[in-house]
Order: structure tokens, then C-alpha cells, then sequence
């Protein structure tokens, strides 16, 4: 039996004026997809694996409508060469936003539906922050998400979704997805499942996927920086007793309906003055405030220089702020070489809205791994280390700070571009703040520009009724 392998996953702020092109995705074909790190579980007795395309993304804005037509057409291409085949999984995120296009998943599964014809079961797995839509919903047999936030579940999903399209290949049965909408729309930052309400919610699921004619129970709080109809959250549910399927749905969608009052951050979290006061007492360390509004894995530019000018009128010594995107800073060190003293304008290289801070650097690391897109600079201003990057992208993994000769721990603030913070930063934080800053993914839901979402929703209105339906999927239906 053949499993084709592919998908497109990528998450994108409608806020944000920096469009995403191609060179911004990192593109898996053939023997490299099979064998990186997200798909190396692919194997099993009796499947061939066929590996056509898989294209991921740092979040962002929306994706240039170029290099989305073009991935969709390689990805097709590869499709309709692979064929005949018995099955297809497809790897997704679920927030992509094109310009021009409401809902690049739902384009995406059913082009390729189109392709493999109505007989191929067709499984995905998502990000518990895409966004779901009746038309994905249609075209698909099977549908797993992550159930962790921070998440630490993505390979553990991959497989859920795969584990049941190779189950189904094998048995004949052919499963079905029931979906109900829930009008709340809240960020991640409120809703991690290390807190509560969020915590015990998804801690129950397993209970759930163990019910009679049950496969596999979501909760999709769904992408709340996304201004476009689609975007809500939603039970999804992986059954072969709709019946079943279907009061599984609504009995998650209503939990999560009960609990819409409930959620709030886990961190300590405020304004960033008032962040800083509570730094700058603080007799612990490292201190790590999250810069909330500029986090690039939740769709944030990551140019602003807000928390850094900040630092410099405070005269702080002692932090290490990681990172702020900015090729021509970082360029400029690279011309300037490491030791020199130079004037830069930090920040502001992608945004309009994103205001520069003007300093004196001293250049104390480069790091270039051959890419000029992928180099790194270290400055130093006053008592303040700052990491410049080429490309956007976060600073939430140990290894980002080791490679360029810091230690996070040592230092008594470090300042990263972030929500909730990573599993690798969370553990030691000493104490973890999180700054409501200014940004493409601010924290203030309710007065989000809101044109084109579905109303009413929650919190952007409060004074309404809500009942869950649970709504089959049309292959499920026929």
C-alpha cells in the first residue's frame, strides 16, 4: 500500500504588513522529507511512503498569493505523478492566510482531493491554532491536533493522524470527521494547556478518543490574529459512529463554551514599564520577559526595538535582549567586524510602524553559516547585549544562545520575543513576566480591528446565546 506525504504549515497575522514570499519557506521534497525530523516516524509494514512536497514557515504575515499558487502546483504536480495511490496524509498548520484567499487550507485539501478522487482516505493534522472551516472539514477522513500549548506534541499529533490512516488502509474501515463551531476567539497566551481552565480541558480528551465509536477528540482554540470569516474556534472529532462522533463534539465544544471567562495568562503579565519596576526589584535571575506583540512564532514581525529603548532610558545593566530582526544592522556589523564601534539604527527594517532605536554598538560576535539570509550579529550597548538577526525568527531554544557563546542563565534579564515561553526558557525563568507591548499579535483581543470575522464571537461580544451543533462532514454524510 502507498501513502503519499505532503502539506504546507504556517501560521499569519491578517496585522501584519510584511508579506511572506517563497524564500521564507523551508521546502522538503523526496528523500529529505522522509527523512527530517518531523516525518521520520513514517514506517510501517506493508506501506510504501511517497514524499511529495512539505513547505514550513517561521509565522508571519500572509503569504505572498505567488508563492502559495506555486507550492500548490509542485505539491499537485508530485500528487498527480504519484498516483495510484492508497492514501494521503498531509501535514498542516491551519492558519495560513494568502492575500486574497480566506481559506488557503480548504483550497489546498480539496485541489488535492480533487487529485486523489473520492475512494483515498485523506488524514491531516493541525495546530490547535488553525482555523477550521466547513469546506477543510468536507474533504477529509481523518483529522488530528496538537493537544499541548507550548507545543510539545507535534510529532506525537503527526503520528495520531497517520497511526489511523495506516488503521484504515489495513481494516477497510473507512472513518468519518463531525466538527462544532464555539464562538470564542482567545490567543494562546490565555489559553496554554499548563494552566487552567485549558489544562484539564485537554487532559480529558484521551478519556474522550476512548469512548465507544470514538477515534480522536480536539479542541481548536483556533487563530485569533486572523481578520477572515473562518476564524473560530471548534471541537473537531475522528469517529466511526457519527452519532457517537457527534455528542463527543458538543460535549467538548460546550465545555470550552463554560469556560470562556476563565482564562487569563499564566504568567505575571502587564504593561512593560510595570514589567521592568518588577524586574528591576527582583533579587532572583534570570529575569526573562517575553515581548509578547512582536513574537514571531505567533505571527509577530519581530523588528520592534520597543523593549530596547526602554533598557537604554533606564540605563539597565545586565540584560540580554534575543533577538531583533534587522538585515541592514546586522550587515552593517559584518562590514564592520567584530570589535568595532559603530552607530546603528536597531529595528524598524520591516515594519512602518516598528520605531528604530538609535545607539552606539560594539560588535562582540558574528555568526554567519554561509547564508547571508542566516547570519547573526552580538552588539553590546551600555549594559545591554543585543542578538541581531538577518531573518525573523525566535530565540527560544538553548542551543540559539549557546551557538553564539551566551548563557541565559547567567544573565540578569533576558528579553525574548515570545508569549508563553518555550519549554526550554520556561523552566529557568526566575521569575517568568510577560509585557503587554505594542505589535501585530497584541495581547488586546476585544479591540483587534475586526472586519470580517463572524459575529457575534466572543470577546469581541459578550451578550449572547450559544448552543453546540455538531455538523458531519459531507463525505461522512454520503
Amino acid at each position: 500500500m502507498r501513502i503519499a506525504v505532503g502539506g504546507i504549515h504556517t501560521e499569519c497575522s491578517t496585522y501584519s504588513p510584511v508579506l511572506m514570499a517563497a524564500e521564507d519557506f523551508r521546502v522538503l521534497r523526496d528523500a529529505d522529507l522522509l527523512g527530517a525530523e518531523y516525518f521520520n516516524f513514517l514506517d510501517a509494514g506493508g506501506i510504501e511512503h511517497v514524499p511529495l512536497l512539505h513547505a514550513r514557515a517561521v509565522p508571519g504575515g500572509p503569504v505572498s498569493r505567488k508563492a502559495y499558487e506555486g507550492f500548490k502546483a509542485e505539491f499537485l504536480e508530485r500528487l498527480q505523478a504519484a498516483l495510484p495511490i492508497d492514501g494521503l496524509y498531509l501535514a498542516m498548520h491551519g492558519a495560513i492566510n494568502v492575500e486574497g484567499m480566506d481559506d488557503a487550507e480548504g483550497d489546498w485539501i480539496s485541489a488535492a482531493r480533487t487529485v486523489v478522487g473520492p475512494d483515498c482516505p485523506v488524514a491531516a493534522s493541525y495546530d490547535l491554532h488553525g482555523n477550521v472551516s466547513q469546506r477543510i472539514i468536507d474533504q477529509l477522513d481523518i483529522f488530528a491536533a496538537y493537544r499541548t500549548a507550548p507545543h510539545i506534541d507535534t510529532r506525537e499529533t503527526m503520528v495520531r493522524a497517520w497511526s489511523m490512516l495506516v488503521e484504515t488502509l489495513r481494516t477497510g474501515n473507512r472513518p468519518g470527521v463531525v466538527w462544532a463551531k464555539v464562538p470564542v476567539l482567545l490567543p494562546g497566551e490565555c489559553t496554554s494547556t499548563e494552566d487552567e481552565p485549558a489544562r484539564s480541558i485537554y487532559l480529558g480528551l484521551p478519556a474522550s478518543d476512548a469512548q465507544p465509536g470514538i477515534l480522536d477528540t480536539n479542541l481548536m482554540i483556533g487563530y485569533v490574529w486572523a481578520d477572515e470569516p473562518r476564524a473560530t474556534a471548534c471541537a473537531v472529532v475522528t469517529g466511526i459512529d457519527r452519532q457517537a462522533a457527534s455528542k463527543a463534539a458538543e460535549d467538548i465544544a460546550q465545555q470550552y463554551w463554560n469556560a470562556r471567562e476563565n482564562f487569563g495568562f499564566g504568567p505575571v503579565t502587564g504593561p512593560l514599564e510595570q514589567m521592568l519596576d518588577i524586574a528591576a526589584s527582583a533579587e532572583t535571575s534570570p529575569v526573562i520577559l517575553a515581548d509578547s506583540a512582536d513574537n514571531p512564532t505567533g505571527g509577530g514581525v519581530g523588528d520592534r526595538a520597543d523593549v530596547l529603548r526602554a533598557l537604554i532610558a533606564r540605563n539597565w545593566q545586565g540584560a540580554l535582549l534575543a533577538g531583533i530582526t534587522d538585515r541592514p544592522a546586522v550587515e552593517a556589523c559584518f562590514a564592520a567586524g567584530e570589535g568595532a564601534t559603530l552607530p546603528l539604527k536597531i529595528g524598524g527594517s520591516l515594519a512602518p510602524a516598528s520605531v528604530p532605536a538609535e545607539v552606539t554598538a560594539t560588535v562582540l560576535r558574528l555568526d554567519d553559516s554561509g547564508a547571508a539570509a542566516d547570519r547573526q550579529a552580538v552588539v553590546g550597548v551600555g549594559g545591554i547585549k543585543i542578538v541581531l538577526a538577518a531573518r525573523r525568527r525566535p530565540y527560544h531554544n538553548i542551543e540559539d544562545f549557546r551557538r553564539l557563546g551566551l548563557d541565559p542563565k547567567a544573565v540578569r534579564l533576558l528579553v525574548v520575543k515570545s508569549g508563553y515561553l518555550s519549554p526550554e526558557l520556561a523552566p529557568i525563568a526566575n521569575p517568568n513576566l510577560m509585557a503587554l507591548t505594542d505589535g501585530v499579535v497584541n495581547q488586546d483581543i476585544a479591540n483587534l480591528t475586526s472586519h470580517r470575522r463572524a459575529r457575534p464571537i466572543f470577546p469581541f461580544d459578550r451578550d449572547f446565546d450559544y448552543a453546540p451543533a455538531a455538523v458531519l462532514s459531507a463525505r461522512w454524510r454520503e
